[in-house]
């Protein structure tokens, strides 16, 4: 993450509800320097627990593929000397700031501008180029780990101009990646009330999707946040809006269209299983069901191996695991953590550790 050269930043191009990507990635500048560095700060959800999670690895790299402010990048350096990171994020605002953060691990740490869809293409190039892959107490370019820390960050949310939060007036925006063409306020202003409500329905398990769609289509046009949680809270019985803010759950499935966050999930999380060596970890922290769901799928395929035997039942079929559970089940923040912290309270954590041995425990 440390040491960047200057070259082209990726850019993205969308439709409404895709996205996809043209072009390719380079070791990013520093962007805007300190100052966006300052405004980029972020406590790291579960932080003792991902480090406890990669402790077992082998010498290698973990690939960071939400690097952030750095919070946990900065946390597995300082605790494992035997890996490095190579950390991944689409927002100029983030790798900015964790470059600066982790400069003091020199060649342990290395950053890419690109989304975790693209970890397959960013670690192969890395790999292709000694000065691009992270040093670390092992040999060769292996990569031990992949950590996925989804959702939204604290200073997206809070820096009012980035369009994240119904809380703060500003322009329906909502981008991770500022230069990808599709924001909130296309989606808002040009889908139909069917597409509204099922992207509310799917992306948010929004109550009255087709109430709250009908309203947003009335009231158009509509291009600020304050504007767009007058007109959903307006849409919905006051019994309704007693129990929180009804935006909120609209604006998160407006997140998730406008980043492609599910589509990118299910195309990394193969990659990201396959990519591990023999011992390594993949490590997952989702903030909501839709997230959870998919991780949890994939995770459980990964350590069946693909057996079609009847749950319960002895495997017939000859499908060999090539993962195990790390821990069954997700683990949640501690009550002191989500006192300190609220907005980790919906965390979920799942690790898997690719096996040695086709078949067999490490």
């Amino acid at each position: 993450m440390r040491s960047p050269s200057t070259g082209v930043v990726e850019d993205f191009f969308s439709a409404l509800f895709r996205t996809g990507r043209n072009g390719t990635s380079a070791l990013a500048p520093v962007v805007e320097g300190l100052r966006m560095a300052q405004a980029f700060e972020h406590e790291p959800v579960m932080a003792d627990e991902v480090v406890a999670a990669f402790g077992a690895v082998a010498p290698g790299v973990v690939v960071d593929g939400t690097v952030g402010a750095g919070g946990h990048a900065a946390a597995i350096l300082a605790a494992h000397r035997h890996l490095g990171v190579l950390g991944l994020d689409r927002d100029p605002s983030a790798v900015a700031a964790s470059l600066q953060r982790l400069q003091g691990f020199g060649a342990r740490a290395k950053i890419r501008r690109a989304p975790f869809g693209a970890m397959g293409a960013e670690v192969a190039a890395a790999s292709a180029t000694p000065s691009g892959w992270p040093a670390s107490g092992g040999r060769g370019h292996s990569v031990t780990g992949v950590l996925l820390d989804l959702g939204v960050s604290s200073p997206q949310l809070d820096r009012a101009e980035r369009g994240f939060s119904y809380r703060r007036p500003a322009r329906l925006d909502m981008r991770m990646d500022p230069s990808s063409a599709l924001d909130a306020a296309q989606i808002v202003n040009n889908a139909d009330v069917g597409e509204l409500a099922r992207m509310f329905a799917a992306n948010g398990e929004v109550r009255l999707a087709g109430r709250i769609a009908r309203a947003i289509v009335g009231a158009r046009p509509i291009e600020t946040t304050d504007e767009l949680a007058a007109v959903v809270a307006a849409a919905v019985p006051a019994a309704v809006r007693r129990r929180g803010h009804p935006a909120r759950r609209v604006f998160q499935a407006l997140r998730i269209t406008v980043n492609d966050e599910l589509g990118q999930l299910a195309t990394v999380l193969p990659v990201a299983l396959e990519l591990v060596a023999p011992g390594g970890r993949v490590a997952v922290i989702s903030y909501h069901s839709g997230e959870d769901r998919l991780v949890k799928a994939a995770f459980a395929e990964a350590v069946a191996g693909g057996c079609t035997c009847p749950p319960g039942l002895p495997c017939v079929c000859g499908a060999e695991p090539e993962h195990r559970w790390v821990f069954r089940g997700a683990r949640k923040p501690s009550a002191a953590e989500v006192e300190r912290n609220r907005r980790a309270e919906s965390a979920r954590f799942r690790v898997v550790e690719r096996l040695t041995d086709s078949g067999g425990d490490r």
